[in-house]
């Protein structure tokens, strides 16, 4: 059954294995809030496990599009958290990729996140911004502006040099994923760094999905959560904007003609990819007492 990549509890595990609700925290960046965390819940309830979510805003930077009631009952800060230990943690994106990591009012608060997740999180997850963030801090890889902005619905293929990643379980050679950026890493300095596997990648929306060998980090660098008019508002919205050329999103409307309905075609791999992380990466590898995340180098 190994061989056949098929996942295997050993009799130890499964005899030892006590069961608890999985502890995740979700730094959520993005300006719409409640859209993305309930984006992000979705994907994360699907699936029997219990997880409990703290929902952390950032002290350094006041969010404008989402009401300060909201944030009173439902988020925390790092500085609530920080003497916690958690199975996983989730850092979204965040619409400043143009901007240099430096000058993001809430950076030098993010980094004291990412560095506290070594001891304190068993596996993390990034997502685009996020993801550039996490490669730029822990690795030193740079992002570059794009002559234009990325969006729409790219299909991707695995590399099959490493079917055997948990990861990837269950994923077809080729599958859709939705992107909205303008900037990108390149493929030469992810693969530059010894520890890090490139696990998918698109001609057009370059690497996607990468992973730290030991399963400790994941980084995406699309938006496999959003949903089905996500870039449709998006659309609308830089359409309104005298400041931005609108791009139509690629792969997105039927014919690539806005007037025209969504083809959503990432459901599938979205559903699979939070499941797998959760599953193979967090409960089924985490320490029954999180404490012990404290000793981890």
């Amino acid at each position: 059954l190994l061989d056949e990549n098929v996942f295997v509890m050993t009799q130890s595990r499964a005899t030892t294995q006590e069961i608890r609700p999985l502890k995740l925290m979700i730094v959520n960046l993005m300006p719409t809030k409640e859209v993305t965390e309930t984006q992000l819940l979705r994907l994360l309830s699907n699936t029997p496990l219990q997880v409990e979510v703290d929902l952390i805003r950032t002290a350094s930077h006041t969010p404008s599009h989402v009401s300060p009631e909201h944030l009173q009952n439902f988020y925390k800060t790092f500085s609530e958290v920080k003497a916690n230990y958690y199975d996983g943690m989730i850092i979204t994106g965040a619409p400043v990729e143009r901007m240099a990591f430096s000058d993001v009012d809430y950076w030098d608060e993010l980094c004291e996140i990412m560095e506290w997740a070594k001891c304190h999180v068993f596996s993390s997850f990034f997502i685009c911004w996020g993801a550039q963030a996490a490669l730029h801090y822990y690795y030193g890889i740079d992002k570059y502006l794009l002559k234009h902005k990325l969006t729409g619905v790219y299909k991707h293929r695995i590399n099959t040099q490493k079917m055997k990643r948990k990861i990837l379980r269950g994923f077809d050679y080729e599958f859709y994923a939705p992107h909205s950026r303008y900037t990108t890493v390149l493929k030469e300095d992810v693969a530059s760094i010894p520890s890090l596997d490139i696990l998918a990648e698109s001609n057009e929306a370059g690497v996607y999905l990468i992973a730290e060998k030991d399963g400790s980090r994941f980084f995406v660098t699309g938006h496999a959560e959003y949903d089905t008019d996500t870039l449709d508002k998006e659309y609308r919205r830089d359409l309104n904007d005298p400041n931005i050329e609108a791009e139509i999103p690629k792969n997105y409307y039927l014919d690539d003609d806005p007037t025209q309905e969504v083809r959503v075609a990432w459901r599938s791999h979205a559903y699979l990819l939070f499941a797998n992380w959760l599953n193979y990466y967090v409960y089924q590898e985490t320490p029954y007492n999180l404490e012990e995340l404290k000793d981890r180098k």
